[in-house]
């Protein structure tokens, strides 16, 4: 058997904060719908750690791995990227983060994984794959493609207790849209309020797979408004959240092997910039448009002139990306950082010889969009335009997803996880 614990630590700030992820929104929150949490399942001496914040700078990822109380290569750190939560990061998506909810997010990561940790006892992993909610949509293509997998993992002790259960599965948890005011994490709140309910006295992980281009039905462009939506509310965000839980629950599992382990890989990615003039004109031109655009468009405007004018003199340069995996029972979790498209992550999955693996996004640091080089023909906002809101000095340059879904797959065949299991 193997030893696994689990834990909760509520990370609610106070109302007053803004909200991250929609340039639309400027309006601090007005109150809590959900709690915020940071979650940790620790097998053996291995941990996953999951926030609900938009994202995490790779900074705070690696202060988080190095001051808990397990090997910092044996962490990953992700977020579930709820746009629900307020600013996470320095420096990143167009507002300054509060020095306060930064530490109350690096804390709780750190006092969830040291909890989990105590809790731990004598376990059995069991896995399977849930079939398809049908939830998510491709947002920039019709007949895109889709992770429609709902990876599931429970863990029970020698009782037949269940201490924890993680689940994922690919889609933006943007239910909600930027008229909402109340933090929440939106619909992974329901998803694991449902598995608990199931499984009394159990922790729910919810870890969002290669959701990048992928979401509820609606363009990145449908968020750019203040306008309510009656398709964007919480009693929408349950109904989904119910379907994802449920496929999950109905998830036929096996009984994994007393086995883990864990690698990464750290590789440089380069920035490129893809505007099609030098900064300093662009923001001038920016400028102007800004003086008779409507409100939202002339928010968003005021980004990329404050974008152009920081990065005038600054080369793109590189971006040090980590990709991490876990081997919990011959269960593949691998994690790659920003937001990685269904692409990727499918080519990611494939590697994975039909075991339900975890392929997760927004791990080890959040740095914006980094799609495969099929999608740079289409351009569109997550392609072009989005580094400028996120606050990077450049788009990632074409290859940078082939190459994260390139370590990916080495260390899956490092650990031997890219053969079937031996029955």
């Amino acid at each position: 058997m193997i030893r696994a614990g689990a834990a909760v630590v509520d990370i609610t700030p106070e109302p007053g904060l803004h909200l991250a992820g929609f340039a639309a929104r400027t309006e601090p929150a007005t109150g809590v719908h959900d709690p915020l949490t940071a979650r940790a399942i620790v097998v053996e001496d291995t941990a996953v750690v999951v926030l609900d914040v938009i994202g995490l700078h790779e900074d705070m990822a690696a202060r988080i791995r190095r001051r808990s109380p397990l090997p910092d290569d044996r962490i990953i750190v992700a977020a579930t990227h709820t746009h629900g939560a307020p600013v996470s990061m320095l420096g990143r998506l167009g507002r300054a983060a509060d020095p306060e909810f930064l530490r109350r997010i690096e804390d709780g990561a750190v006092e969830a994984v040291r909890l989990a940790c105590e809790n731990r006892r004598p376990a059995t992993i069991a896995a399977g794959m849930g079939g398809d909610p049908g939830v998510a949509w491709n947002r920039r293509h019709a007949d895109g493609p889709l992770d429609r997998s709902v990876p599931v993992i429970r863990i029970r002790d020698t009782n037949g207790q269940c201490i924890a259960v993680m689940a994922s599965y690919a889609c933006h948890p943007v239910v909600l849209a930027a008229d909402n005011l109340l933090m929440t994490s939106d619909y992974p709140h329901f998803v694991r309020q449902a598995i608990e309910a199931a499984h009394p006295g159990a922790v729910s992980l919810f870890l969002t797979g290669c959701a990048g281009d992928a979401n509820t039905g609606h363009t990145a462009q449908a968020s750019w408004t203040l306008a309510s939506n009656t398709a964007r509310t919480f009693a929408t965000a349950q109904r989904l959240g119910e379907r994802i839980a449920a496929a999950a629950m109905e998830a036929e599992e096996r009984r994994g092997a007393d086995t883990v382990g864990a690698g990464y890989r750290e590789i440089d990615l380069s920035l490129t910039r893809l505007e099609d003039a030098p900064l300093p004109g662009l923001a001038a031109s920016w400028r102007l448009e800004q003086e008779t655009a409507e409100p939202v468009r002339a928010i968003l405007l005021g980004h990329w002139i404050e974008w152009a004018e920081r990065n005038r003199n600054v080369a793109p340069g590189t971006w040090r990306a980590r990709v991490s995996l876990l081997d919990w029972g011959g269960i593949p979790i691998v994690a790659m950082p920003g937001e990685i498209f269904s692409e990727t992550g499918l080519s990611v999955r494939g590697a994975c010889a039909g075991r339900p693996a975890f392929v997760l996004a927004y791990a080890e640091g959040t740095p914006g969009y980094i799609p495969p080089r099929s999608e740079f023909a289409f351009g569109g906002y997550e392609v072009e335009e989005a580094h400028r809101f996120i606050g990077m000095p450049g788009a990632f340059a074409p290859g940078s997803a082939e190459a994260l879904a390139e370590a990916a797959r080495a260390l899956l065949g490092e650990l031997h996880l890219t053969a079937q299991p031996v029955a």
